[in-house]
């Protein structure tokens, strides 16, 4: 079966767009193959940033003949309606078959499609594919009307089978297929003429290219820590930094310089976050000092001086940039130890929101909210309100101003600076995490209150002025807010009702200059219980599960309702779980449609006494032994125990079941049985709502 190689080479290609591209050029591909009746085996794609390439085995050497029937018009019917029909199909009329239908004889046409060679439709997918590709930005060049993301130079197009290789012809916008690509920019001479994929990157090897970006990584990641070991030094990770800058060369070479005695004093966030930002430089730090003393970057291409000369350019431009930096450091330094009073003053006209109000005035909630919350993380108030106070001061430094990513992390140094407890210092670099997902959570307890205080401010301030996610929009990632809320209500096991939060915090919000609405805390609260239920399903808690815990008291402390959820989760994977839902089930459906009927509700009076079988005598002692058990479990909250404890009626119910019929001809007997019921609903409800579990 032959092999499909396809080459797209263009002038440099956006690393940031590179691995976007790569998928977006198999799965246009190799959906438009299959969709026009290719097979094939497997398929991969690769990028440099002057070519897209994708290589595709096992193709099927051509389409499969089809064959298509079409109902026409029955025989009766008028001639022109019959000719149209002839016209739409391309036959004759002594072609068309003749058939029996529920109301008498039907023409129907059946028209056999011939299978089509691959190179045909390899020409018709790519050239679509080109055509229509998805680029964030694309552009013109000269005269044609194709757009690409940069000038397309050359389409490489190649079947290859047992037999030898053949180009695929096509021609867009006077750009035609052929086997040939070129090597490295600086490092090679003229066309390289390919056969297959294996003799194409061969060839680009040779010829000073890695094709594969993750080979390329490598090569760079290796080349670099060997460099750094050698010199007694480490290299900082940056994982999205060596993917950039992999996609920045072809041919990879690493280079190592130090960074001159005068910035050695910055703190290493600054200088990782200027040479990173700045210029693509890795971070190469001192293991003894954990200072930042060097760099490393990569060339694209090899030297005779071996990159010394590359390596004095980068590092003239590498002082001008941290001499910058140093400036902001000196100057914010200066700031901080005079209290950081100018910032604070210049936050007032820092506009958060325009119904929210300015910086300084949204400080003020957070740091009332913060004292609020201390107690019930174990903080010092004080503490907790003063670093809030401070924690945002950094705003207006100027190397925040020219790294606004460094926000938080300079909060921390310039707190220090103007002598302030390390704990408040530390809060006003943890106060905006978690960001992400790996984020680490703030355990310090003043840390944590300045965190929950800045997340729930920010959550019910939106809410209040009706600006809530919808859809996949989220313009003030107020979903990350709240799942960060219930990862440090989590990691840190607080115990507190979100409810009662909100409203004390509410009022500052409707009384700020905002002013107006006051936040929905129910529709809050349900927003934090949506993002909860995400978060857990990521740890393999079911959604139903969720729910079923949330219909029950306490739902608003998120800790008490993770512990519920994790002890029925845990409990629905036994069999005795299993089975005790089924039962439930069965008695909640007999008893809801015996009261519809009736009209009344069987909720007491189930007696032994009008007991008439072993089996039901049996249920009520496991009934009253289940209740004795559960009662002081669920206040102690013992979960997992109240479980153990309703999983025991598991068979008391199997065996009810299966011995006794609930709709007895003798009413006494038949309501007794019914009340029976309503006591197994009601003490298995004691332990969540079983009702929304789904099976």
């Amino acid at each position: 079966m032959p092999d499909l190689l396809i080459e797209l080479f263009s002038e440099e290609i956006p690393a940031r767009m590179q691995a976007r591209a790569r998928e977006d050029l198999k799965k246009l591909v190799t959906d438009g193959l299959v969709e026009a009746g290719l097979t094939y085996g497997g398929a991969a794609a690769f990028s440099t940033p002057r070519r897209l390439t994708l290589a595709i085995e096992g193709l099927t050497a051509e389409s499969a003949a089809v064959r298509e029937e079409r109902k026409g018009p029955a025989t009766t019917a008028p001639d022109a309606a019959i000719e149209g029909f002839l016209r739409s199909t391309g036959l004759t009329r002594d072609q068309l078959d003749v058939r029996d239908d529920k109301k008498g004889q039907v023409y129907f046409a059946v028209v056999t499609k011939p299978g089509r060679a691959a190179p045909a439709i390899i020409a018709e997918v790519l050239e679509a594919t080109i055509r229509t590709f998805p680029w964030p930005k694309s552009m013109r060049w000269g005269s044609g009307s194709l757009r690409w993301v940069r000038p397309l130079h050359s389409i490489l197009c190649l079947l290859t089978t047992e037999a030898g290789a053949e180009v695929v012809p096509l021609d867009i916008d006077g750009i035609a297929s052929d086997n040939r690509t070129r090597g490295h920019r600086f490092l090679s001479n003229g066309d390289l003429s390919v056969s297959s994929f294996d003799d194409y990157a061969v060839k680009l090897k040779r010829a000073h290219v890695i094709l594969d970006p993750a080979e390329r990584e490598a090569r760079i990641w290796a080349d670099a820590t060997n460099m750094a070991f050698a010199a007694g030094l480490e290299l900082v990770e940056d994982k999205a930094l060596l993917s950039e800058v992999a996609g920045l060369v072809e041919w990879p070479v690493v280079l190592m310089g130090r960074i001159g005695e005068d910035f050695l004093h910055l703190p290493p966030e600054v200088l990782q976050t200027s040479m990173r930002e700045h210029q693509k430089f890795f971070s190469v730090r001192n293991p003894k000092t954990g200072r930042i003393e060097g760099f490393v970057t990569v060339a694209n291409t090899e030297t005779a001086d071996h990159g010394a000369t590359i390596l004095k350019g980068n590092q003239k431009v590498l002082s001008a940039r941290l001499s910058d930096a140093r400036f902001f450091w000196e100057n914010d330094l200066r700031e901080a130890k005079g209290g950081m009073g100018k910032w604070l003053d210049g936050l007032k006209s820092v506009t958060f929101h325009n119904k929210l109000g300015s910086q300084a005035e949204r400080i003020e909630r957070i740091a009332a909210l913060a004292r609020e919350i201390a107690p019930l993380v174990g903080a010092d108030a004080a503490q907790a309100e003063r670093a809030a106070r401070l924690a945002k001061a950094d705003l207006r430094s100027g190397m925040v101003g020219e790294f606004p990513e460094l926000q938080g992390t300079m909060g921390r140094y310039y707190t220090l600076e103007a002598g302030e407890a390390p704990e408040v210092a530390n809060a006003a670099r943890d106060h905006y995490s978690p960001l992400g997902p790996s984020d680490a959570v703030p355990s310090v307890p003043v840390s944590v209150a300045v965190a929950l205080a800045d997340k729930i401010d920010t959550l019910t301030g939106f809410w209040a002025i009706d600006e809530k996610p919808t859809g996949s929009k989220d313009p003030f990632a107020l979903r990350r807010a709240a799942l960060g809320v219930i990862r440090l209500v989590l990691g840190n096991s607080i115990r507190a009702g979100l409810s009662s939060v909100v409203d004390g915090h509410r009022e500052r919000v409707a009384n700020s200059s905002a002013g107006g609405a006051m936040a929905d805390r129910a529709d809050l609260l349900s927003f934090f219980h949506d993002r909860l239920k995400v978060f857990l399903k990521d740890q393999g808690i079911r959604h139903d599960v969720i729910d079923g815990c949330l219909a029950m008291p306490g739902n608003d402390d998120l800790t008490l309702l993770v512990k519920r959820a994790e002890a029925l989760a845990a409990f629905l994977k036994t069999d005795d779980g299993e089975n005790l839902l089924q039962g439930f089930k069965r008695a909640n459906n007999i008893l809801t449609q015996a009261e519809a009927k009736d009209g009344v509700e069987y909720s007491y009076g189930a007696d032994v006494k009008f007991a008439e079988t072993a089996e039901e005598r049996a249920l009520f002692a496991a009934l009253d032994a289940a209740e004795a058990a559960i009662a002081p479990a669920m206040k102690a909250e013992d979960f997992g125990q109240a479980m153990s404890a309703i999983a025991r009626l598991r068979a008391p119910i199997d065996a009810f079941f299966t011995a006794v019929q609930v709709n007895s001809d003798n009413p006494v007997v038949r309501r007794n049985r019914l009340n029976l019921l309503s006591r197994i609903r009601t003490v298995c409800l004691s332990v969540a709502d079983l009702t929304k579990l789904e099976g």
